[in-house]
């Protein structure tokens, strides 16, 4: 806006043209002059050139705006950029309709409290017929623990949805939407996604910035799994994946309650612009919206149903201080099971 020509900007054509033939012809070369200089080089009045350069400024200043209608402004922007609903009433409120496009969403939790349900209830959705309430899209789902079950999301489905699935050929149809790929190793996983590249494809910070970039670019959910670790008292870090591979139970829980954090760590947790934290405490499931752009602290507390997750109230308990980044999996036998055939 400083470049922009003062012939361009309306003004009465005789003080026009007097700028002109002193060769001030942009806002910027007015504006870099005090007002008694623009009067002693124009040559003409105070009350002049005082309205001149208040109309110059008026033109090329950004309009003023107040928090409150930038905040309103950015909740109208993220409501018009699309969102994937999920379902749960009281979720898809606080979010302002769901899933929102665009930006990357991240569910954190311990093995087995429902990440896997939630991923597999949004792939549906995604797929669901437009005339149903979904999206009507397809689903690249990365299975990076073969923790994708074909059985139980036609379960999911069929509860959930009896009205679609026991048309013949629509279960099929909506699978076929979903593209399940399981990479073996990251370099294989960075394959899949980028046939050439340097050899920093291989570094997280790339994976961010490239997963980042699909979501903005192509204007798409993307929804991201982290699993959590244990920081003990001396420093060490243990991963819920390590005890799951030696086949450990966790019988005192408060050992290790108050230090899980996630894995991934802050430049992750930087990269993501909704986190939602599922845990458990004293015997019940929790949802958390733990970081979100448009709503406070949220806990729902949930249940894993035939039909995926179900909110037990929409209302939500508003959290504080430190209970929104702790993580928790206290007092419930199905958190961490590896023998049995829980749902998980």
């Amino acid at each position: 806006m400083a470049n922009k020509l003062i012939s361009e900007m309306g003004l009465p054509t005789s003080i026009a043209n007097i700028f002109a033939a002193r060769n001030i012809t942009t806002a910027k070369e007015a504006l870099s002059l005090t007002e008694f200089e623009l009067m002693e080089l124009l040559d003409v009045g105070m009350a002049r050139v005082t309205s001149a350069v208040a109309h110059i400024s008026e033109i090329v200043s950004p309009p003023t705006q107040t928090a409150l209608s930038l905040m309103e402004q950015r909740v109208q922007n993220e409501y018009m950029a699309g969102h994937l609903p999920t379902r749960l009433k009281g979720l898809d409120e606080a979010l302002g309709g769901g899933i929102p496009f665009g930006v990357l969403t991240e569910l954190v939790g311990p093995p087995g409290i429902g990440k896997t349900q939630f991923c597999l209830k949004l792939s549906l959705l995604a797929s669901l017929p437009a005339s149903y309430g979904g999206l009507d899209g397809r689903v690249i789902y990365i299975d990076a623990e073969s923790k994708f079950s074909s059985r139980r999301m036609i379960e999911i489905g069929s509860k959930s949805f009896p009205e679609i699935f026991h048309v013949e050929g629509m279960a099929k149809e909506m699978a076929g939407r979903i593209l399940v790929l399981r990479p073996t190793s990251l370099s294989e996983f960075t394959e899949r996604e980028y046939d050439q590249g340097p050899t920093r494809q291989h570094s997280l910070g790339w994976h961010i910035s490239f997963i980042k970039s699909v979501a903005e670019f192509s204007r798409i959910p993307i929804v991201v799994t982290n699993q959590v670790r244990s920081q003990s008292h001396d420093g060490t870090s243990q991963y819920s994946f390590q005890v799951e591979s030696r086949g450990e139970t966790v019988d005192d829980h408060t050992r290790f309650d108050s230090h899980l954090v996630a894995a991934l760590g802050i430049h992750w947790a930087h990269a993501v612009t909704i986190r939602l934290v599922l845990e458990a405490k004293a015997g019940q499931r929790f949802l958390k919206v733990a970081k979100s752009p448009i709503s406070p602290p949220l806990a729902f507390p949930f249940n894993i149903t035939p039909s995926g997750i179900s909110l037990l109230n929409d209302e939500g308990i508003e959290m504080k201080g430190p209970q929104i980044s702790t993580i928790h999996y206290q007092g419930h036998e199905d958190i961490i099971n590896f023998d049995s055939e829980r749902l998980q």
